[in-house]
């Protein structure tokens, strides 16, 4: 007599331990990964406390700030400030300043930790090549008022250690940081100096993802040193580098407040004078601190802006993008 099968109400199946496990309490997923959200902790302190709760202060820029009355206290203004702000030639100054000098430092400095990754991943000897990443990343670790010590130091007009050889061979002492024609120069060589180097951090990370198999091939087909670059090192870190350049236009509008208001003097204001050092001005020297948020305000929507319209433009391109 055949025995008919017994239905298990319990039937398991791949599907239904997939809902179970979907059905796993948050508090038990939490438990299980707790060392690495105890790691997540001081960073996500550190956006709380000094990038999302001063956020409370832009609705500066839409009141007549008095220090006595507070946040709060103070009176609504509306749109005032931001028209004040752009009626005002000075402001249009600054913000062509702040573009050109991101577009340059953009333009030359972005792809040179892409260059010196590439040239220290072709380097075979460890040693020499240890010695080359800790002699690039140095600068990072040296402040602006420093470097702009020996910025000064070098280039001088009067004491410059570059003058002075100049004038040993016989042409004219330049004045790097006094002309308006060097000055920018001399902004944008000073910063690809200091951070180039640990901005290859990342990329070298990359290059160490890739399969070195695929080298391999590339060598058993006869593939150049340069093709190997060309065809596998570049398509390999490609996703990396359009990350950081979408990363990059959401800061287009820092120029680098540090470096600037240390270099910068009253024969160069003309061509330095960025949105960071006239919200210092307006703020801080003048006390006028609604139309200093207004134009903090503006700066952020700007690179706001930027952000979203460079990773839309990352994923019409086939890349993932940010989001």
């Amino acid at each position: 007599m055949a025995m008919e099968p017994v239905a298990s109400s319990a039937k398991v199946t791949p599907r239904s331990g997939l809902r179970a496990e979907k059905r796993a309490p948050l508090s038990k997923h939490v438990w299980m990964n707790r060392y690495l959200y105890l790691m997540l902790i001081p960073g996500l302190a550190y956006y709380l406390i000094f990038h999302y709760l001063p956020m409370y202060g832009a609705i500066i820029a839409f009141k007549n700030f008095n220090l006595s009355k507070g946040i709060l206290g103070s009176p609504w203004a509306g749109l005032y400030h931001f028209r004040e702000l752009f009626g005002q030639d000075k402001f249009w100054e600054v913000f062509r300043n702040t573009l050109l000098i991101s577009l340059y430092r953009l333009i030359f400095g972005f792809p040179a930790p892409i260059i010196a990754a590439l040239l220290l991943n072709e380097v075979r000897k460890m040693a020499f090549k240890r010695t080359i990443q800790t002699i690039i990343y140095l600068p990072h670790f040296v402040s602006w008022v420093i470097m702009g010590g020996i910025l000064v130091s070098l280039l001088s007009l009067d004491y410059g250690m570059i003058n002075h050889l100049l004038a040993r061979i016989g042409i004219e002492p330049i004045p790097f940081l006094s002309s308006p024609s060097y000055f920018r120069s001399v902004l944008v060589g000073s910063m690809i100096w200091k951070e180039f180097g640990w901005n290859t951090i990342i990329y070298m990370a990359a290059l160490a993802g890739i399969n070195p198999q695929l080298y391999e091939a590339a060598m058993i087909d006869g593939a150049s040193r340069f093709q190997r670059m060309l065809y596998i090192t570049l398509p390999g870190i490609k996703h990396t580098i359009v990350i950081l350049l979408i990363l990059r236009m959401g800061y287009m509008m820092e120029a680098g407040f540090e470096q600037i208001f240390v270099l910068l003097n009253a024969t160069v204001i003309s061509v330095a004078d960025i949105i960071d050092t006239y919200v210092y001005q307006l703020g801080l020297e003048e006390g006028q601190f609604s139309l200093a948020a207004a134009v903090g305000l503006f700066k952020s929507l700007i690179n706001f802006s930027l952000l979203l319209i460079a990773n839309r433009l990352a994923k019409a391109m086939g890349e993932r993008g940010l989001y």
